[in-house]
């Protein structure tokens, strides 16, 4: 990393430098059919101190300050390729892989990249060029990580360079635990959950599960690295798969989630953990029980409003007549 004085001095660097871009037809081997025909990655070192390769761009600087680096793209094919070159800013994904915008939406660090040899370059056959590039950090830049990355497109393939630029000034490492629920049963069960990074760094968090049960001792997860780079204001959806889980208990879960620069954050949920077969036969009892209970509620109720014979309903409507005795004797 290196701090530019004057603009020209990245246009002649460039232009230097794809001049004297090295062949080596004579060493590279022939490319595979399935091959890409090219590569993108750093240069090895930087500007400022070259050699040794490196996995992705570093660069660190005060806001207002102009910072350079080198791309190095390697041409495998026997034809001329002409690459575009862009800035994107960086993202996670809601799985957490790392990707880039595209250039309409890159509003960030992305937009601070540019290319003194400008966005298009083109590669000999069996070449390697070192393109320069430079980030121009706003004035008014806060303070942290912004995440951005060095896009080389070409015969329709895109590829991402990852570039790591910290603002100098305080950082905070903070991050959130949220939405924490179990899903499946037995060995396929899961705890899902969500991350978020509250901070201005870039955290790589570890995750640590505790478990309590009701019925007996549940075992617990201890910490382990996520395989994720969370960056400053993104959150991401995970699972932990959790063989351990109970057959037959209620368990209340402990998710501790810590990551370097003191963020720590903890989240808890409660889950029932119920055998399938248990429960139907448990479900079938009570559905039997509940059927047994309301026939015999309807039977004692058809007792009780059980209807007379006719004869009887007959006897109770009749007025009640005088005997036939009286009758005869009044005739006469």
């Amino acid at each position: 990393m290196s701090v530019l004085h004057t603009p020209g001095r990245t246009a002649r660097a460039g232009a230097a430098l794809l001049t004297a871009a090295a062949l080596y037809a004579a060493c590279a081997p022939p490319a595979a059919a399935d091959e890409p025909g090219w590569t993108a990655e750093p240069a090895a070192g930087s500007a400022a101190r070259p050699g040794g390769a490196r996995p992705y761009h570093y660069l660190a600087g005060t806001p207002g300050t102009v910072l350079e680096d080198r791309l190095a793209l390697a041409n495998t094919t026997d034809r001329e390729l002409t690459v575009t070159l862009r800035g994107a800013d960086a993202y996670n994904t809601a799985d957490g892989a790392f990707a880039v915008r595209p250039a309409r939406e890159s509003a960030g660090a992305g937009s601070w990249i540019s290319f003194g040899a400008g966005s298009t370059v083109k590669v000999p056959p069996r070449t390697r060029a070192v393109v320069p590039f430079t980030i121009t950090v706003p004035p008014a830049s806060p303070p942290g990580d912004h995440p951005a990355a060095v896009v080389a497109a070409e015969g329709g393939r895109e590829t991402g360079v990852r570039v790591h630029l910290r603002v100098s000034g305080p950082t905070l490492a903070a991050l959130t635990v949220e939405d924490v629920s179990v899903r499946g049963r037995g060995a396929a069960a899961e705890v899902a959950y969500a991350l978020v990074n509250r901070g201005n760094v870039a955290l790589a968090p570890e995750l640590s599960l505790r478990a309590e049960g009701r019925f007996g001792e549940v075992p617990d997860r201890t910490a382990r690295a996520l395989p994720l780079e969370l960056l400053p204001g993104q959150r991401v959806e995970l699972t932990e798969p959790w063989p351990g889980a109970p057959v037959f208990d209620r368990v209340r879960l402990t998710l501790t989630v810590t990551a370097p620069g003191g963020a720590r954050a903890t989240a808890e949920a409660a889950a029932w953990f119920v055998p399938w077969r248990v429960a139907g036969w448990t479900g079938a009892g009570l559905l039997l029980l509940g059927g047994t209970a309301l026939a015999a509620l309807l039977l004692v109720r058809g007792r009780r409003t059980r209807p007379e014979p006719p004869e009887a309903e007959a006897r109770a409507a009749a007025p009640h007549a005088a005997p036939e005795h009286e009758l005869t004797g009044a005739s006469r």
